[in-house]
């Protein structure tokens, strides 16, 4: 299959699988866009991956009483944007992490943000969600204030269920979200065995800035110059 030819394959492939593209364009020789619906979200999934796209990135946006959600695949240097539209009323989607394991996190994210569920999800924990929001608060939405909630006063989040592992000589290692260096604080739990590591998870989030609220609507030129601010 070519470069040239492999999304037309895939739309076959797609319509003979029931899944229906609403409305197709393209910004590019390398980019197409693809709108479907909600209930076809996982499916497509699935065929992209027996015709072996590369899942490349997933996100989310408001746009008045619905949400968009974003996925993004590749291949030979193409690269396919799928969205579909969702009710703010009830936003949920099929799970695409069950066919995709790289889209996981970036499904917890969207969900911790915009309060979007991914049925099926394999791992629905929070990710850059802490205790600094209400329990129906979330960040992305544009309800919520650009300003957040600066008064307000976070209580440690000791509940997180990270992963355990049980076994004689096993044995848990926690590092952080503190470090005596100058990186961001990150919350490294390891299982191991001697030297051998069975499991390390992490968990980022702790100085959550507010910084994709406050970047919504500028032109690229006005990111950059965030982006500079922020990495200063």
């Amino acid at each position: 299959m070519s470069t040239l030819n492999w999304t037309e394959t895939f739309s076959h492939a797609l319509d003979a699988a029931g899944v229906v593209i609403e409305t197709q364009s393209q910004t590019s020789n390398s980019i197409s866009l693809w709108q479907i619906a909600g209930r076809h979200w996982q499916k497509l999934a699935e065929s992209a991956m027996t015709h072996r796209l590369r899942w490349s990135a997933g996100w989310a946006e408001q746009e008045g009483d619905r949400f968009i959600v974003h996925a993004l695949f590749e291949k030979q240097g193409v690269y396919l944007r799928i969205h579909t539209h969702i009710d703010l009323a009830k936003p949920e989607l099929p799970s695409q992490a069950t066919v995709y394991p790289a889209a996981n996190r970036s499904e917890r994210h969207t969900q911790d943000m915009f309060g979007i569920k991914f049925a099926g999800h394999p791992d629905n924990r929070p990710w850059t969600r802490h205790k600094a929001w209400d329990k129906h608060q979330y960040p992305l939405r544009k309800a919520f204030a650009m300003q957040g909630r600066p008064e307000a006063v976070t209580p440690p989040d000791m509940d997180y269920a990270f992963v355990k592992s049980h076994g004689a000589g096993t044995y848990e290692i926690p590092v952080g979200p503190v470090h005596a260096g100058i990186i961001e604080p990150g919350h490294f739990r390891f299982q191991a065995v001697g030297e051998l590591i069975l499991n390390l998870e992490e968990r980022l989030g702790y100085v959550h800035k507010g910084i994709e609220k406050i970047a919504e609507g500028r032109s690229p030129e006005a990111l950059a110059r965030l982006a500079g601010r922020v990495s200063g």
